[in-house]
């Protein structure tokens, strides 16, 4: 991974947000950075780059953090790197207000001398990390293929009136199996009724007889989320189903074709809602329709009603309509797309037409 580089961006950006120093306490813009995977850290940027931390993790810093001179604290990492920073003579010291609490902010500016300025940033290491390098897409592509392996066990495990977490248990028993680190978040087993939950996670509930069941899971591996969504029939489907079926699936591919550089999120997103307002079925879709994926399961951008901000290459993304019918049925295709120079790139394999288990 190219820390070296990462950092020297984000200078660029630092610059442009006016900040003379930035105090990263998000940790997976920590990781980013200088490759700290521990759960306890501060990056400093300034003068000099220094990474505080404790005891516990000394000897794992001194293999990871690249760029930085590593600082075994006393006290709390973030107090620390407040009181190093406080020895510039003047400036303006960036924190990351998404990521810190008002306590700690308060506790920031208690440390740090009038003559230091404490800047609120949003944003500044996120917007970096929405290009990825050669090696984070393989590392992205490593794990969707991962999870395009387990689909196979989540056909095999569903049956009528097995229970929802069961499904979910073997799917994640054979990530792990599999090599994941975790899964990128709580597996969603959406079956009957309950499919129309847009984020019904594995309950105690039976597998009916007949209906549609949502299957949404990831697996973090080397650090990296997959995300992918897919929607079958337990029994038959009748003509109704199919036909409802068939207009997302419709929806998924419209917006996966509107990928390229320059295009706007917004009218990727509006591709989906296109297809599905010809069906009579857009005020179903209760969601945007997707958003990016890397260190973190939910990153920038969005792709959303609205967003401004156009396709770049090195943006990975997830395309994820859905239609949910309260009390009756919900219908969800998730695949990630990879923007190249001249297009897309479908890093989701598994198969997409419908399935009658």
């Amino acid at each position: 991974m190219d820390y070296h580089g990462r950092i020297a961006r984000l200078r660029s950006a630092m610059a442009k947000a006016r900040c003379d120093a930035l105090a990263v306490t998000h940790l997976p813009n920590v990781r980013y950075l200088c490759g700290f995977t521990g759960s306890a850290g501060v990056l400093l940027l300034g003068e000099k780059n220094s990474f505080f931390t404790d005891g516990r993790y000394a000897e794992q810093a001194a293999k990871e953090v690249v760029g930085a001179k590593v600082v075994i604290a006393k006290g709390p990492a973030l107090i620390a790197a407040a009181k190093q920073a406080a020895r510039m003579k003047r400036g303006r010291l960036g924190v990351e207000a998404e990521h810190l609490s008002v306590s700690a902010y308060d506790a920031v500016a208690d440390v740090l001398t009038k003559s230091i300025r404490l800047s609120a940033t949003r944003g500044i290491v996120e917007g970096l990390r929405t290009i990825k390098e050669p090696a984070e897409i393989g590392r992205l592509r490593a794990a969707i293929e991962l999870g395009c392996d387990l689909l196979p066990v989540a056909h095999k495990a569903i049956r009528p009136g097995v229970k929802e977490v069961e499904v979910a248990a073997k799917i994640e028993f054979a990530a792990r199996k599999a090599g994941a680190q975790s899964m990128s978040f709580e597996t969603i087993v959406a079956s009957g009724p309950r499919s129309a939950l847009p984020h019904g996670v594995a309950s105690g509930a039976p597998i009916p007889a007949k209906g549609f069941v949502v299957l949404d899971y990831g697996v973090i591996l080397h650090g990296y989320c997959s995300d992918m969504t897919r929607t079958v029939h337990v029994g038959r489907a009748d003509q109704e189903e199919q036909d409802l079926y068939r207009a997302v699936l419709d929806a998924q591919m419209a917006a996966i074709a509107a990928c390229a550089p320059g295009v706007k999120l917004a009218d990727v997103d509006a591709a989906a809602r296109d297809v599905l307002k010809q069906a009579k079925l857009d005020k179903f879709f209760t969601h945007s329709t997707g958003h990016g994926l890397g260190l973190e399961i939910h990153e920038p951008p969005r792709v959303a009603q609205g967003q401004k901000e156009v396709l770049q290459p090195g943006m990975v993304i997830t395309i994820e309509p859905g239609i949910y019918q309260a009390g009756k049925l919900g219908i969800r295709i998730e695949d990630v797309v990879g923007i190249t120079e001249t297009g897309y790139e479908l890093l989701t394999a598994a198969r997409k037409e419908l399935i009658e288990i």
